[in-house]
């Protein structure tokens, strides 16, 4: 089954009770047993849920997976992820990584005991030099947030299989339609589901896909006694949603080419970060694990002009100043005062993310109009 099947038909079966074409929305948060622990494989809704269940597997489908797991949000899912760990175990992740990802590192499990080490993921050497009989984990994003940098999978999966490190993957910016991590050599995938997957901005909703059972099972144990479980509504959403991301991504990437390339050339934008230009750092990589480059870009002002860039976010008609991104709608955002302000401002700046940078979330809006509020905006 190709990819394009895989979102509507993955891992779905036909519902027993109606023969329903779309999974029922199962608001119960139990069920009915014959006798003590006779029941039809659902007892309990934090630990089993048909709608979630659906979904999961939807999940699983699309990343090549055998496992899925859905979560509350996207940050429950990597404090699943970090559960699996000890005090005193160490992690290394990119340092240029969505704020809440390093508040939640840093704020919350660093008390535990977790000891992080964030470095430059393009230059894998860097990787490497920080590995000894304490690391457990690799964690990483590609591309970045929210400077689009790319970090060669499949090579870093080899040097985490080298020292038995598992290595995870937030696919959240390029999801299974672009780039496809298990398949790359990761253990886990991470997804923040509110974004592309669900696509519509009104869910929020985290996702895991692993292939080996026995980590699938710790992690299973995690999500039930943990219980940051998602509804069945937003299940049934994000489903839902799943079913269109090979047409909303096709038309998503098509828009964000065309905007990043007319930014390059406007006068009064000094740097565009996308992965799709040949002068990308890491292009090359992008190109041999991704489908395309994404619909997130990243761009500074001429002189790296603070006020400027205010002005233009505070200006724009068609783009939305919001938070998050991978809706239909087009978002605008500043990293440095939303998305990445728990972040310290010298580590920010160290990453590349300085108070002038503008993140773009381009939505599947027709061009012309967005290029036009982008234009307007800017001069």
């Amino acid at each position: 089954m190709k990819f394009n099947t895989k979102t509507i038909h993955g891992g779905q079966i036909t519902e027993k009770g109606y023969n329903a074409v779309m999974p029922p929305i199962y608001q119960t948060s139990t069920y009915a047993q014959k006798s003590p622990g006779d029941h039809k494989g659902f007892e309990y809704s934090r630990t089993h849920n048909p709608t979630r269940t659906a979904l999961e597997s939807s999940l699983a489908s699309i990343e090549n997976g055998k496992f899925g797991l859905a979560f509350g949000s996207g940050l429950a899912a990597i404090d699943a992820v970090l559960k699996l760990l000890k005090p005193g175990d160490e992690i290394i992740s990119t340092n240029d990584l969505y704020g809440g990802s390093y508040r939640l590192f840093t704020k919350i499990f660093e008390d535990y005991g977790l000891v992080f080490h964030f470095t430059e993921m393009e230059n894998l050497s860097s990787v490497e030099n920080l590995i000894n009989n304490k690391t457990k984990l690799i964690w990483v994003e590609t591309p970045t947030n929210p400077m689009m940098n790319i970090i060669d999978i499949n090579r870093l999966s080899l040097i985490a299989k080298k020292f038995n490190i598992l290595l995870g993957v937030d696919n959240t910016f390029a999801t299974p339609f672009l780039q496809q991590p298990l398949s790359l050599g990761a253990d886990i995938v991470m997804h923040s589901a509110t974004k592309y997957l669900a696509g519509h901005s009104d869910v929020v909703l985290g996702a895991l896909i692993v292939n080996n059972e026995q980590l699938s099972e710790k992690l299973y144990f995690i999500q039930n006694a943990s219980g940051a479980i998602c509804g069945p509504m937003d299940s049934f959403l994000t489903l839902r949603g799943i079913k269109t991301l090979h047409v909303r991504m096709k038309r998503h990437c098509e828009n964000a080419e065309k905007i990043a390339k007319y930014l390059s050339s406007h006068a009064e934008i000094e740097n565009v970060y996308w992965p799709g230009f040949k002068s990308h750092a890491n292009h090359n990589i992008a190109v041999q694990q991704m489908n395309d480059f994404g619909a997130m870009i990243s761009f500074t002002t001429k002189g790296n002009n603070f006020k400027k860039s205010i002005k233009i976010i505070e200006s724009l008609k068609i783009f939305t100043l919001a938070e998050s991104l991978g809706g239909v709608e087009s978002l605008a955002g500043h990293p440095a005062s939303m998305t990445h302000a728990s972040i310290p401002k010298e580590e920010r700046e160290k990453a590349g993310v300085v108070d002038s940078l503008i993140r773009l979330s381009v939505g599947i809006e027709d061009i012309d109009d967005l290029i036009g509020d982008l234009n307007q905006a800017i001069s």
